[in-house]
């Protein structure tokens, strides 16, 4: 290795652990600040909350590195230019090319890195992390329960709590919506209650006292019915709930909790049941196309033996049932297609995020090299003012290429990698435009 690039390599050392620190510190604040007043005075021990911010820490860097690399990048190539280093190598016939090299090839190794994190350490981290929450809501049901903010605390029913006490486990103020039913949408208020689990932690059981159901049908709202009650007792399946964080046979739930390796198995699985079903579809379509033709012959032999015959009422029940029955094969084979397709771009997407993500650290380097150029000045201020800027539209991308491809508007490949293909365009356009007159005047 060159003392060239010895010297880029050891300038980009330090504000990359600086700034790879700050981002990360940042971060277990906002999350400590967001989650204090749920953790602080609820007799959690002071280990577990420790722990909890260790384990979802952990996401912070898979997302705190690409950032940082930015930084470093705007960082000391604009102090590079400033201090007129970049003018000298450009004089000693040496180009900006050839100056993003070392660390074009640290960017890459990173990344490496960083992709290797994403599928080892981070699902095992976010999954222990879920499992230690689980933990604490055994001990405290209401731990799930935010005071004057609806709460997802089970799939399916928001729950609102104007007041709840850790100690007698009491709840005041208590407002549940159940979105569970198609056909129904349902509003439970009460002057009060309780939550608890059952002795097998495979149910949460939350007791009411003086309130009311009020359901209405859904889509039509014509039925509308009104429930009043002293004492109602409302069972939930206490899904993710049922197992410990110390259980031998793990359960994992969500794309977070599974590395590329296990989505891929996911993904493979719903691509079967899509192709099962897509084979499905020709069958009822078959079926109606082999009745119409048998009609049509055996309309045309009544037609020959007593054309004034008329057609039995029950032939066209019997007909009109059969070909019912048909399409609604046909409609729940589509339904089938669209629900596992979703499901596919859902994992499909998550795959091919922890390869994109991964790769920033590499992308950025492209970018933050002209960045700093154009910055002319060093210092922890402007480069984590540029960098930002341009994390923001990263992620911007990012995110808005997972929901594309979850809808299905753009293939999964496409939509979870246009943001690095941006980025790198842009990178690669200011490479370019700049190989030429900035570097003919020093400052």
């Amino acid at each position: 290795m060159r003392i060239i690039d010895r010297y880029i390599l050891k300038s980009h050392l330090g504000p990359f652990l600086f700034a790879f620190i700050t981002i990360v510190f940042v971060l277990i604040l906002q999350f400590f600040a967001t989650f204090a007043d749920r953790f602080i005075g609820k007799g959690i021990e002071f280990s577990a909350i420790l722990e909890l911010i260790v384990l979802q820490s952990a996401w912070m860097v898979g997302l705190a590195a690409p950032m940082a690399v930015l930084i470093a990048v705007v960082m000391v190539f604009g102090s590079l230019t400033t201090t007129s280093e970049m003018t000298v190598l450009r004089a000693s016939g040496i180009s900006l090319y050839r100056v993003m090299i070392p660390v074009l090839c640290a960017g890459f190794i990173l990344s490496v890195l960083v992709e290797r994190f994403n599928n080892v350490v981070l699902p095992e981290a976010n999954f222990y992390a879920k499992s230690l929450m689980v933990d604490i809501a055994k001990a405290k049901p209401a731990f799930g329960l935010t005071e004057n903010a609806f709460s997802t605390l089970v799939d399916g029913y928001s729950i609102y709590v104007r007041k709840s006490d850790d100690q007698s486990k009491e709840l005041k103020g208590i407002v549940i919506y159940d979105t569970t039913r198609k056909d129904y949408s349902a509003m439970v208020t009460a002057e009060k209650g309780s939550i608890d689990f059952t002795a097998d932690y495979h149910y949460l059981v939350m007791t009411l006292f003086n309130g009311e159901i009020h359901e209405i049908s859904q889509p039509d709202h014509k039925s509308y019915r009104n429930i009043s009650f002293k004492k109602h007792r409302f069972i939930f399946e206490s899904t993710g709930f049922g197992f410990s964080r110390t259980a031998g046979d793990r359960v994992r739930s969500g794309d977070g909790d599974l590395s590329a390796k296990e989505l891929l198995v996911i993904v493979d699985e719903f691509r079967k049941r899509i192709s099962v079903s897509e084979k499905n579809i020709s069958i009822p379509l078959e079926n109606m196309e082999h009745t119409i033709a048998e009609s049509r012959s055996d309309d045309s032999a009544h037609r020959f033996t007593s054309s004034n015959a008329a057609l039995s009422p029950i032939g066209v029940a019997d007909a009109t049932e059969y070909l019912d029955h048909q399409i609604d094969q046909l409609n729940s084979e589509l339904n089938n297609i669209e629900s596992n397709r979703e499901m596919y771009n859902k994992y499909m997407a998550a795959y091919h995020k922890k390869y994109s993500l991964s790769l920033a650290c590499f992308i950025f380097v492209l970018v933050g090299a002209p960045l700093g150029v154009l910055a002319r000045r060093g210092g922890f201020g402007v480069g984590a003012s540029m960098s930002l800027l341009f994390f923001v539209l990263y992620w911007m991308l990012m995110i808005s290429g997972e929901k594309i491809a979850e809808r299905g508007i753009l293939d999964p490949i496409i939509s979870m990698w246009l943001a690095n293909a941006v980025m790198a365009f842009i990178g690669i356009g200011l490479v370019v435009s700049l190989s030429g007159s900035v570097f003919n005047t020093s400052r």
